[in-house]
């Protein structure tokens, strides 16, 4: 069954678990008239009718298609299969995904239809730049990614694609215009993304079709919100892929992207290592890092230095290496710091070792797909004096079981370049794609 309404929703991102699809209309009025569209932001947008006549033929097109892949996905919920042109070479199944036929249909619809325009205006090291490196890479890798020139999901023409990616980065903005840091004031951070917006839309006519809703960009700085902030009106259906998705700052899940953060050192990517196994984890439970925000203070409180089992230290002792830690711990403690997300969820994925999120307001990534409570374990910030009690309250045929959908899960936090299917990037990219997928623009 389909139905439609006058609002965006997280039902499709589910996934179609309750067989209903409900997508957002936007009735733009660059269809109607050119007089009728200077009622939108940009008054003095030179865009033609003959134009804009081009681009409803063009919508036209991509509405078919974006139909025939809802109704594709939903013919495989309904068949509990698949259909490819193709031989797949992994078929998502088990319970960590929240509908693995959905998922696996929708991936393959993404790599055959989903394609991107990475805009070409502006210059490094403020756009088309990002740090590839250290604890912000995920958010330079993208950028990079997506106008190397080598990824399948890149759109040769931009009247070709489906989404419109704004490559700015937020945290070489943060690098360089505000170096040195005598101010912590968002607003020139907020002017230099919205006047990149202003250029975009005068130039080029996609950002007005939508309102924004097919257009993206990607932050892993904790400032990453606040670039929308100043201006909501504008940026009411822009797609914010963050690090920080912290729904008390925000975070709409329905409409932005919860982004993994990995604190990626030079010269490599990241990717699993060999743990111990489950038999050989004499570690009860894991942490490593320095007191940031108030969810940190209290589990030093109750836990720094203070038990053999639950090891919880501010600094490491050298003879600790910290990754080995890991791999010999059961459990690994994943607390907010400053900001909601932590490199450890990724760490602790790669280790085999089953995260402890510990966090008021946080949307774990790609929750449209993975049922994270199938292999982590959710602990409320009010009860961390009992975190010890509570793992130890776990039974081992329960440990176990989520220990193996840990390492299940780790294909999907690997980052590759170039991407490959299923692995971080796809991963990110298939997060667009459901929004994308959730939004219906006027024929």
């Amino acid at each position: 069954m389909t139905c439609f309404s006058g609002f965006r929703t997280n039902l499709f991102l589910l996934l179609c678990f309750t067989f209903l699809l409900q997508i957002k209309h936007f009735h733009v009025s660059a269809f109607i008239s050119r007089e009728a569209l200077q009622e939108t932001y940009f008054p003095s947008n030179p865009t033609t009718y003959s134009t804009l006549l081009n681009q409803k033929k063009k919508v036209e097109r991509v509405e078919r298609g974006l139909a025939r892949a809802r109704e594709a996905i939903q013919t495989a919920v309904r068949m509990r299969s698949y259909e490819s042109d193709k031989v797949e070479s992994f078929v998502p199944r088990g319970s960590v995904y929240r509908n693995p036929f959905a998922f696996h249909q929708s991936h393959i619809e993404m790599a055959k239809r989903f394609r991107v325009w990475t805009y070409n205006e502006g210059d490094p090291p403020l756009f088309h730049d990002g740090p590839v490196n250290n604890i912000y890479s995920t958010e330079g890798q993208l950028i990079d990614e997506l106008g190397s020139g080598r990824s399948p999901f890149q759109a040769s023409h931009p009247d070709d694609a489906l989404a419109y990616f704004l490559p700015v980065s937020v945290a070489k903005i943060i690098r360089f215009v505000y170096k040195p840091r005598k101010s912590f004031s968002r607003v020139r951070l907020q002017n230099i993304v919205e006047d990149y917006v202003h250029a975009i839309s005068h130039k080029h006519p996609y950002w007005n079709t939508s309102d924004g809703a097919d257009h993206f960009f990607v932050s892993c700085h904790d400032w990453g919100p606040s670039v929308s902030m100043a201006n909501p009106k504008l940026y009411k259906n822009f797609i914010r892929v963050l690090c920080n998705a912290n729904t008390s700052e925000g975070f709409q899940p329905a409409r932005d992207v919860s982004l993994p953060e990995i604190n990626t050192l030079k010269g490599t990517l990241g990717s699993p290592h060999p743990g111990q196994a489950p038999s050989n984890r004499s570690i009860l439970a894991f942490f490593a890092g320095r007191e940031h925000g108030h969810i940190r203070k209290l589990l030093f409180k109750h836990w720094k230095d203070k038990d053999s089992d639950l090891q919880v230290y501010m600094y490491l002792p050298k003879s600790i290496n910290y990754f080995s830690a890991m791999s010999q711990a059961k459990f690994c403690l994943c607390p907010s710091g400053w900001e909601v997300a932590s490199p450890r969820i990724v760490e602790s994925i790669y280790a085999g070792c089953i995260p402890v999120i510990i966090s008021d307001s946080y949307v774990l990534p790609f929750s449209d797909v993975l049922d994270w409570s199938q292999f982590t374990v959710n602990v409320q910030v009010a009860r961390i004096p009992e975190l010890k009690q509570i793992l130890r309250g776990i039974p081992v045929e329960v440990y176990l079981t989520m220990q193996k959908r840990v390492v299940q899960v780790q294909r999907h936090f690997v980052m590759n370049r170039p991407s490959k299917p299923f692995d971080l990037m796809h991963m990110v990219l298939h997060s667009v794609w459901l929004r994308r997928l959730n939004v219906r623009l006027p024929l």
